[in-house]
This record gives structure tokens, C-alpha cells and sequence, in this order.
């Protein structure tokens, strides 16, 4: 994916971030979907079956854990690190 800056109009930046709110998506998001819309029906012939969808996270790992497993080296490294 490619990164890149963009000027909007200050109400269409509000409308955006808006609908982005109320679809508790980021700006990105509706921007990214508007334009695949916007190619698509403009230009269809540019257009593959490919859509590009929100990226899941891997699990944790363990890297997050339950507060209450690790009270017990939380307190150890308080002690140690007053």
C-alpha cells in the first residue's frame, strides 16, 4: 500500500471524517472506498476483482495479557524499581 497526502476542502474533510465516525472506520477508509468507487465507475476497463478489505491483526502472542496474570511481576519490578 502507498502512502500519500491529499488537500480537502474543509467541509468535505468534516463530511468525511463524519460518515468515518459515524461507521467507526478511519478517514482512510472512506477515502480509500470512495476512490475504489470513483474508479470503478468512471473506468471500469482499470478495475480488477481485487478489492482491497481492512487488514486483520495476528493474535497477541501474548503479548496482551489478563491484568490479574501479571499483578504478581508487576509488584516484583515495583519493588525493584521503586
Amino acid at each position: 500500500m502507498i502512502r500519500t497526502q491529499i488537500q480537502l476542502p474543509d467541509k468535505l474533510h468534516r463530511h468525511l471524517k463524519r460518515i468515518a465516525r459515524d461507521r467507526e472506520c478511519s478517514l482512510a477508509e472512506v477515502v480509500r472506498r470512495a476512490s475504489e468507487r470513483y474508479v470503478r465507475t468512471t473506468a471500469p476497463e482499470l478495475t480488477t476483482d481485487e478489492t482491497w478489505e481492512m487488514p486483520s491483526l495476528p493474535p497477541s502472542g501474548g503479548m496482551l495479557r489478563d491484568p490479574a496474570e501479571v499483578r504478581g511481576e508487576v509488584e516484583a519490578l515495583n519493588r525493584h524499581h521503586p
